[in-house]
């Protein structure tokens, strides 16, 4: 790997960590006043659970996203990589939603879209480099659990 390469890590992980900082200063803002007060099913997981599974998320996110920028940079991979841009602001906007604004009805919309937004990029990142389409597989199944809790958190509140 040369300097140029390295660099796009670094590019990638910085990008995604900040996608992951403003989305956990947003949670933030609802935590535990509001949040806490919410009524959840019996399959929560725990709080201190989801600060280590988004962290590893997030770096495979950037892992992925590099494996594919490896394959001819920005100009040979716009579209997949546009797609991956789609998809960490939709993770963002969801944090928003949720949090932010409260709205577990908002984010049940949103988190739709950004199901939608992962299993696009992985198919994306798949045709270019099959090992960054598989680091999208724990991202899927966990907003697919994400979006099972969301809808859970917002009938059992509507």
């Amino acid at each position: 790997m040369n300097g140029r390469s390295w660099l796009a890590l670094l590019g990638f992980v910085a990008l995604c960590f900040a996608v992951a900082g403003l989305g956990g200063y947003w949670t933030s803002l609802s935590q535990p006043e509001w949040y806490g007060q919410l009524e959840k099913p019996s399959w929560t997981p725990p709080s201190w659970l989801f600060g280590p599974v988004w962290t590893a998320l997030y770096v495979a996110m950037a892992v992925a996203a590099w494996l594919v920028w490896r394959h001819g940079g920005w100009a040979a991979q716009r579209r997949p990589l546009t797609i991956f841009l789609v998809q960490l602001f939709l993770n963002l906007i969801w944090s928003g939603l949720f949090f932010g604004l409260r709205s577990p009805a908002l984010g049940m919309l949103e988190i739709v879209l950004l199901w939608l937004a992962i299993l696009l990029t992985l198919l994306a990142f798949r045709r270019v480099d099959h090992r960054a389409g598989w680091l999208f597989v724990p991202y899927l199944l966990w907003v697919t659990f994400a979006a099972a809790l969301n809808f859970a958190v917002w009938r059992l509140n509507g």
